[in-house]
């Protein structure tokens, strides 16, 4: 393991600047984008995509695994878990570069075998961190952090590599479920790199940077 430990702003900005260079985030104010919810904006993010790119895969991960024993220590964890499915080859990588074992965890029991929501190997007392590809409001960690908690295991941290930035009940609602979350970059840190970049067009960047300050507003004038 060899890892630097550059300052948190200079890891938020080269975040967002690889996210951008891989086409992992997108920004488009004439065509939004529709999200799973049904509801649409005008910014995209994939951090599956990150897998793809050796160079940005390494150094993200570098990056997360630097935040991670910053933050929360450097004995802090005796376990790295994914989540079904996209961090699963996160948890993978950082569980690699902190020197501990791997395991994930289901979204939901598989219905047969075992029924275990925990694949690998999770005891009593470990403490865990939840390494996923991003969160938003934070809702689908709750589920993965209770499945580590059953195992008698504990999960007081959760790493992601991108972390939306614009609800502001998120880290409330993950803390009082005794989580705190640790991230790379956010939206804000994409658009302030996209627009050092010049990477769209002006109209683009106010509309973006709209829909940021007031997401709810903007989805219900643009429904």
């Amino acid at each position: 393991m060899s890892l630097t430990f550059p300052a948190r702003d200079e890891i938020a900005r080269l975040s967002a600047r690889m996210l951008l260079e891989i086409k992992a985030v997108d920004f488009n104010a004439t065509t939004p984008f529709t999200y799973a919810s049904g509801l649409k904006g005008p910014t995209y993010v994939d951090c599956r995509r990150i897998i793809s790119f050796p160079r940005v895969r390494q150094t993200l991960m570098d990056f997360m695994a630097a935040t991670v024993m910053r933050d929360a220590g450097f004995e802090a964890f005796d376990n790295v878990a994914g989540g079904e499915t996209a961090g699963i080859p996160f948890a993978a990588m950082v569980a690699e570069r902190l020197g501990l074992p791997m395991t994930y965890v289901r979204k939901k029991p598989k219905g047969y075998g075992r029924n275990a929501r925990i694949e690998g190997a999770m005891s009593e007392g470990q403490r865990v961190l939840l390494v996923e590809d991003l969160t938003t409001d934070g809702g689908s960690k709750l589920s993965f952090v209770d499945a580590i908690r059953d195992t008698g295991a504990s999960c007081a941290h959760t790493a992601v590599v991108f972390y939306y930035g614009i609800f502001p009940e998120t880290t409330q609602r993950l803390a009082d479920h005794g989580v705190s979350l640790h991230h790379l970059c956010t939206w804000w840190d994409v658009l302030a790199e996209a627009k050092a970049q010049a990477a769209f067009d002006p109209q683009t960047l106010a509309e973006v940077e709209i829909f940021l300050t007031d997401p709810r507003a903007w989805q219900a004038a643009n429904a």
